[in-house]
């Protein structure tokens, strides 16, 4: 099966690495030059950007769900606080003008993690 992933940048390898741990996550490859971290059939891929400010990051990606509701309560059970600044944080899920349920998790570097009802 033909697939793509996010590859998005981390200041720390381990700090990400238990960050996604507590959202289901799981390692499954990782060096000094690049992680990759699985849950279910959603693939991460991280590589080190030790100077990157979080404040300034400019990375996203889209996890497409089948339960957007399901892993933000999961977001939400992991401690990440919904608000609307900070690194990490969570927003809710919303109806758009298109139809899609959109929500977000920002994680702690910054990247932007659209949640998108499939």
């Amino acid at each position: 099966m033909d697939h793509a992933t996010a590859n998005l940048p981390s200041r720390d390898f381990e700090v990400t690495s238990i960050f996604y741990a507590k959202l289901g996550f799981e390692r499954d490859w990782r060096d000094d030059g690049w992680m990759i971290l699985k849950r279910d059939s959603v693939i991460l891929e991280f590589f080190p950007h030790p100077d990157l400010n979080p404040a300034e990051s400019w990375f996203s990606c889209c996890l497409r769900l089948d339960d957007v509701a399901a892993f933000y309560s999961v977001c939400l059970d992991a401690g990440v606080p919904e608000q609307c600044w900070g690194h990490p944080r969570a927003q809710p899920p919303q109806q758009e003008d298109g139809g899609l349920l959109i929500g977000a998790l920002i994680d702690p570097d910054g990247t932007l993690i659209r949640l998108i009802q499939n």
